[in-house]
């Protein structure tokens, strides 16, 4: 089919534009029902098709302005020719519409929404499979049916596969496929083994232990994989320490195209690493009671955990209410948790989400209590 073929059936699968009459419609009723307060809102076609979901503070003046778009090309005017239909809920306030807005967008993925409608896939995690000889994989989502460890999440896959790649090499982890046969030094073998042939090129040059061809034991190489797990959780620095005072004695002994390999290698490393710490910092300290006044006295408590919205209730008013938010705080604050450097991807925007807004309203912490102290206030 030709470039202009393709144009026509694309002109002819798009819907025809919404009516001037209709877009009036929508103007008279977001100007006659729609309130200056927090809420969410939702543009719809005719048929029915969730096209874009926003948020606001104030929904009224918000959704008028769409209506005032000067040129066509202005993405609400875009909108605007391809819906028919407006609707809104309001929020108690910035925060709750801020979620809800996410959550939306998960539920129903609008085409005019790009920004927050990606996924989990456009992170990266780091995965330690099961096995004897356990290898590092960069995957795009975290899966929990294979039984694997997984740390992230990550943006940047192809920089984290670099990163991963030095660390292999600074540990002697393999990378060879996960089908190739292992055997180690300490096997028992119950028949005479195979003639030894030589390893693969990183065994050669010292980047690999070797466990396919019987050159380590099973405890050597188990030992380098909690190396590396105790990398990813931020408890040993081993890897960079290593690779740094190599890079320190090349320079001192004037190797210089040395020195600058090296120096790529730690900062590769560097950049994993600051991820990490980046990570575990929101997952660790983002577990709270965010207590946020609301319009018009609608006062509202987010329990937070590990960085996601895990309830929204009521400030509560009673004893019986109290006791009510005491019993759902232990039954989310006290479930066993996982690894700070371990989010499911699921929940990954909503961490970032979170992340981001207290990052920008430092203040608001000063809402943000212990959960049992604000369960028992």
């Amino acid at each position: 089919m030709t470039r202009s073929g393709k144009a026509s059936r694309r002109s002819a699968l798009r819907p025809a534009p919404t009516s001037e009459q209709q877009v009036q419609v929508m103007r008279d009723t977001v100007r006659a029902d729609a309130a200056d307060r927090p809420g969410v809102y939702r543009m719809m076609s005719p048929g029915g098709e969730v096209i874009y979901v926003g948020k606001s503070k104030r929904v009224r003046s918000r959704l008028l302005s769409y209506f005032r778009g000067a040129y066509p090309e202005h993405k609400g005017a875009r909108i605007l020719r391809e819906a028919d239909r407006i609707a809104w809920d309001y929020t108690p306030n910035e925060f709750d519409a801020l979620v809800q807005e996410l959550r939306l967008i998960k539920q129903f993925r609008p085409r005019f929404n790009v920004a927050l409608k990606r996924d989990a896939h456009n992170y990266a995690f780091i995965k330690v499979t099961r096995g004897p000889a356990p290898k590092l994989l960069v995957v795009r989502s975290a899966g929990s049916d294979d039984g694997g460890a997984y740390y992230g999440p990550f943006l940047g896959a192809m920089r984290v596969g670099e990163a991963l790649r030095e660390l292999n090499d600074a540990l002697g982890l393999r990378d060879c496929a996960l089908d190739t046969p292992v055997r180690f030094s300490d096997q028992v073998e119950f028949f005479a083994p195979p003639q030894r042939t030589p390893g693969c090129i990183r065994h050669e040059i010292q980047k690999c232990l070797g466990p396919c061809i019987g050159a380590c034991s099973e405890r050597q190489y188990a030992g380098r994989i909690a190396l590396a797990r105790a990398f990813f959780e931020g408890t040993n620095d081993g890897p960079l320490t290593t690779l740094t005072t190599e890079m320190q004695q090349a320079s001192d002994r004037l190797e210089y195209e040395r020195a600058a390999r090296l120096r790529d290698k730690v900062q590769r490393l560097e950049m994993l690493r600051e991820q990490f710490d980046r990570l575990r910092f929101a997952v660790e300290t983002l577990s709270f009671v965010y207590s946020v006044s609301g319009y018009d006295g609608e006062d509202r408590l987010y329990l937070i955990r590990r960085g996601c919205v895990r309830a929204i209730c009521a400030t509560p008013r009673t004893p019986v209410e109290q006791d009510a938010l005491h019993d759902l705080a232990i039954s989310i604050f006290q479930e066993p948790g996982r690894s700070a450097t371990a989010v499911p991807a699921h929940e990954v925007d909503e961490l970032m989400l979170v992340s981001s807004w207290f990052r920008r309203h430092p203040d608001e912490l000063d809402h943000a209590r212990n959960w049992n102290l604000a369960a028992n206030a």
